[in-house]
């Protein structure tokens, strides 16, 4: 008798202990992909402004087509940037690399946040009639450059190849420009491999336009709602141009992201369900050892459904205490790494690994997991109970 009281304490601790485990896996595991779609966000959304500009035909338009002081009007709009997109060769000492190089406004440097992704230098675009460039910190390294402290800015040469120019024996195809490097930047791997950043009247003369440019960036205030903004921003500009939210651009990543983050909690959900079948053969044994007092108090007078209560709540209370220990582990450790930065990502530099909590994933997991547990209660306990009991 005793072994067999053992026995069933050893398998409601199994049971308590493959709850807690699993319902702390998955604050945990969501708070990573909340901490990840984060950290997402502020790569790709700080660099890709909240809302670009583009014409539906042709690489690039006449910004007089646009309206620009009545685009800033729109309520929500904080500030804009025109920009001049072309792919580049850049040269450094004896290295060749191509860029993407993008011509903009000086607002820009303010609407990316430039300031806090800055590795070496200093984001500006021009000073005392001089003009910067600004790299990405992985092309920088592919050129074998620096930014000395001493100087503070590096020289390359930019090639931009000639408009509407038919290539001869002896011609050069490309306009080239030296242009001192005043920072490069980290963002995202895309951003620091590929981009190079340089005023827009610089890129507008090396290539040749006047009035031509090949978007326009915008900056909203991230308190409304950016497709309203958009919707009210596509009535002034008309027909002949596209719109698209920073979320458009990069929605391959977000529903990555998100896709990623639905799958592992289905996963995490099915382990538990698998685990709560400790819960189910912790009921069935104890039923067993007290089958003979139940017929007993059915000899007193009591009905299937008082006897129901007792084990359904003998099953909610054990599945309650996993899920209550589960949930205070799943938080403290998010919490201490959220502190403290215990994990680090790979290649990372030392940056410690995302977590964000989130107070909804919160409510959803604690749901799902006392949705389940109430019904690996219900269930097993009511059938015992029609199989095992008779009441004459």
């Amino acid at each position: 008798m005793k072994r067999k009281k053992n026995v069933i304490n050893l398998i409601t601790r199994i049971s308590v202990i493959g709850i807690s485990i699993i319902t702390a896996a998955l604050i945990i595991l969501l708070s990573a992909f909340n901490g990840i779609e984060m950290m997402i966000e502020r790569l790709y959304s700080e660099y890709d402004t909240d809302i670009t500009v583009r014409a539906i035909q042709g690489k690039t338009f006449n910004q007089d087509r646009i309206d620009l002081k009545a685009l800033k009007a729109i309520p929500g709009v904080i500030d804009y940037s025109r920009a001049v997109e072309e792919v580049v060769i850049l040269k450094h000492e004896k290295k060749w690399v191509n860029a993407n190089m993008i011509g903009v406004d000086p607002a820009f440097i303010k609407m990316a946040k430039m300031d806090d992704h800055m590795v070496d230098g200093r984001p500006i675009l021009e000073a005392n009639g001089d003009v910067f460039g600004i790299v990405g910190a992985s092309l920088l390294d592919k050129l074998d450059g620096y930014i000395p402290n001493n100087v503070g800015h590096e020289s390359i040469i930019c090639y931009v190849p000639k408009r509407d120019m038919k290539i001869r024996l002896g011609r050069n195809p490309f306009r080239t420009e030296v242009i001192k490097l005043s920072g490069r930047i980290n963002y995202n791997r895309e951003v620091n491999s590929q981009s190079f950043i340089v005023p827009l009247s610089t890129s507008q003369e090396m290539m040749g336009y006047s009035n031509q440019v090949s978007a326009i960036y915008i900056d909203c205030n991230d308190e409304l709602d950016k497709n309203e903004i958009k919707k009210s921003i596509a009535d002034i500009i008309g027909d002949d141009f596209i719109v698209k939210t920073n979320y458009e651009k990069n929605e391959l990543i977000y529903k990555t992201s998100k896709s990623e983050k639905i799958i592992v909690l289905i996963i995490l959900l099915f382990i538990f369900i698998l685990a709560a079948f400790n819960l189910v053969a912790s009921l069935t044994m104890l039923f067993v050892e007290k089958l003979e007092n139940l017929n007993t108090m059915v000899s007193f007078g009591a009905n299937r459904m008082f006897l129901f209560k007792i084990f359904f709540y003998e099953g909610l209370l054990i599945a309650g205490k996993g899920i209550l220990i589960g949930a205070v582990l799943g938080y403290s450790i998010c919490i201490v790494q959220m502190q403290f930065g215990v994990i680090t990502m790979p290649n990372s530099g030392g940056e410690s690994f995302p977590m964000n909590i989130s107070f909804s994933d919160g409510v959803l997991i604690l749901s799902l997991v006392s949705i389940l547990s109430i019904l690996f209660s219900y269930f097993p306990v009511k059938y015992l109970i029609h199989k095992n009991v008779r009441i004459s």
